[in-house]
């Protein structure tokens, strides 16, 4: 008798293939028998009518603070994800000593956005080294697995102290040192290594982050801690020096590719396009073609939709938060700002004045923020009401800035009261890149490329902008049921986009697919009527701290090891989850 019976339910087995209406037993916290008429179990959930798939997994998540408190990891969990990879970007808390814990979390403050407050309450600290930072998170009991990648930026404080800070080439001692400590984390599980290179990423102090400068030597001395191993990856993120030339984007490229060569190993970066340089990603495609060529198992990155952010007067920016007027109230309560918003006379005050200046030294704002500001006219083309359900692909029409022409309201009058809406809760979203076209024409290209990797959603990152931790629901509903302005995606194929695909890649051989032997992680979905609920706000942190929750109906079981973490969008309380180790787990799986 199985320990749990799926019975009826429409299979994709991630491979890509047609689905099948079969019945699926677990036993043991592994899937024992796929077919029809495979016997009783002690529990059997009723599919006919839904779809069944394996558990998603999630390779560009920032949990590595909240897992060292939080064994639930929502917003991930509620959007069918069983597997969560972190450490993306360079960014994490190992390895680190005591006196280096503030610089950790001022930099993953600055650079995921979020709050410090939160991070120095709820981080435990009960480890030093990366294989104690692993044994830490194994501690806690969870939902559904993680994985960890070394990332490049505390080990660089780690080795380094405050040369690092400051941006000093690493000498050859570093370097061996680094390369020691990676190799160190690997054996002890580490699912790979991650660097971060974006010309947007500072900490909290406004400085640059560690690894965002590190050389070609650095980089691939780190790199060659791989030699040997049969499992690991390497991640980086970079704007392959977005502003500064042709010249200096080849430069970034040839650092990039010699890292991802000397690791022998499958690498990834941040595929998406950018309005200041429309055709960028096309040039990184090409050049990702070629490095395929020459035998690295390179891969892009690639979100399903706009990377946006979301405006609020909760949210970490709005546009009035450096109007002068506005930085009187800022620090009130969100009531009573609003209150003292609606007064005529102060909306009249704020609307007569221009902004000032949010970035520069000390600050953590990007200069991002002042560009946007700069040019607010133009950006404000692709300020939206995401609605309910939310829309993520809407037309020019639908902006703010053409509902202002269409009202014969200034631009700033109409995001001042759209803002105020619901007591001061709505939202604007900003699709900052992928929507240069203002549809997702280019986006399906990317994720057609035989190259392309689904990742990108940051699932517990930029908690008071972003809440894409609901990608993998959103590809779901709209590429393969929803999309009206274009070309739809298959469900087989967006089945294996979140799924085999992503094993695959990160070499987890135990799961990704749903055959006999393999883990049993699962989700049934009532796909007729899946469909995101509206981003909102919640102060659950610790701390106090606030983030962006978005939820999902439609999922009526995700099943971890064989037992149901999720039923009917919500929590049972079990906590099947674990650390994966790789290298370990391979052996186990085989």
């Amino acid at each position: 008798m199985f320990d749990l019976k799926i019975e009826g339910g429409l299979v994709f087995d991630g491979t890509g293939g047609p689905a099948v209406w079969t019945d699926i037993g677990i036993t043991g916290g592994r899937i024992a028998a796929i077919g029809n008429d495979i016997g009783d179990a002690k529990r059997t959930i009723d599919a006919r009518g839904q779809i069944v798939t394996p558990g998603f997994i999630d390779v560009h998540t920032h949990y590595d603070g909240q897992a060292s408190w939080d064994g639930d990891l929502r917003p991930s969990i509620d959007h069918g994800v069983t597997t969560a990879v972190m450490g993306n970007c360079g960014v994490g808390f190992a390895p680190v000593r005591e006196a280096d814990h503030d610089k950790l979390i001022k930099l993953m403050e600055g650079v995921e956005d979020i709050p410090g407050t939160a991070l120095a309450e709820g981080l435990t600290w009960n480890w030093e080294s990366f294989p104690d930072y692993l044994d830490a998170l194994a501690a806690v009991p969870r939902t559904i697995d993680i994985a960890a990648m070394l990332p490049h930026d505390p080990l660089r404080v780690y080795v380094m102290g405050d040369r690092a800070i400051h941006s000093e080439p690493a000498n050859d001692a570093d370097i061996a040192e680094m390369q020691r400590l990676t190799r160190e984390a690997l054996e002890a599980g580490a699912i790979g290594f991650a660097t971060g290179r974006s010309d947007v990423h500072k900490s909290a102090d406004g400085d640059w982050t560690p690894s965002s400068e590190a050389t070609r030597a650095e980089l691939t001395g780190i790199a060659k801690a791989f030699n040997g191993l049969d499992y690991g990856v390497v991640q980086a993120v970079s704007d392959f020096n977005l502003e500064r030339g042709e010249q200096d984007f080849d430069e970034e490229w040839s650092i990039i590719a010699d890292y991802a060569k000397a690791s022998g190993r499958p690498f990834s970066f941040s595929l998406m396009q950018r309005d200041f340089a429309p055709d960028q990603w096309l040039k990184l495609i090409a050049r990702t073609e070629k490095l395929k060529e020459e035998g690295v198992d390179a891969r892009m990155q690639v979100a399903p939709r706009a990377i946006g952010v979301f405006l609020g007067f909760n949210c970490t920016f709005h546009p009035f938060m450096g109007y002068p007027t506005y930085k009187t109230i800022a620090d009130l309560p969100l009531e009573a700002r609003v209150k003292r918003m609606k007064d005529p006379a102060f909306k009249a005050q704020i609307l007569s004045e221009k902004t000032e200046k949010l970035a520069g030294p000390g600050s953590s704002v990007p200069p991002l923020a002042d560009m946007l500001m700069e040019h607010i006219d133009f950006v404000a083309e692709k300020f939206f009401q995401l609605g309910n359900p939310p829309d993520y692909e809407q037309s020019a029409d639908s902006s703010l800035a053409a509902k202002a022409r269409a009202k014969g309201v200034s631009l700033m009058e109409m995001v001042y009261d759209t803002l105020l809406e619901r007591d001061g809760h709505e939202l604007i979203y900003l699709p900052l890149y992928n929507y240069t076209e203002m549809n997702y024409d280019n986006v399906l290209k990317m994720m057609q490329h035989p190259q392309a990797l689904y990742g990108l959603s940051d699932g517990g990152a930029h908690v008071g902008t972003v809440c894409d931790a609901s990608m993998p629901t959103y590809m779901l509903t709209h590429w393969t049921r929803d999309r009206k302005r274009g070309d739809k995606l298959s469900l087989p194929c967006v089945v294996r986009m979140l799924t085999g695909a992503q094993a695959d890649y990160m070499g987890m051989s135990d799961r990704g697919y749903i055959r006999e032997g393999l883990k049993a992680d699962l989700n049934i979905i009532d796909l007729d009527n899946l469909q995101m609920e509206p981003p909102h706000m919640v102060q659950d942190l610790p701390a106090g701290g606030q983030r962006l929750l978005q939820g999902a109906n439609g999922y009526t079981a995700t099943i971890v090891a064989g037992e149901v973490v999720i039923e009917n969008g919500k929590l049972t309380g079990a906590k099947p989850g674990t650390v994966y180790r790789a290298g370990r787990q391979l052996a186990a799986a085989e």
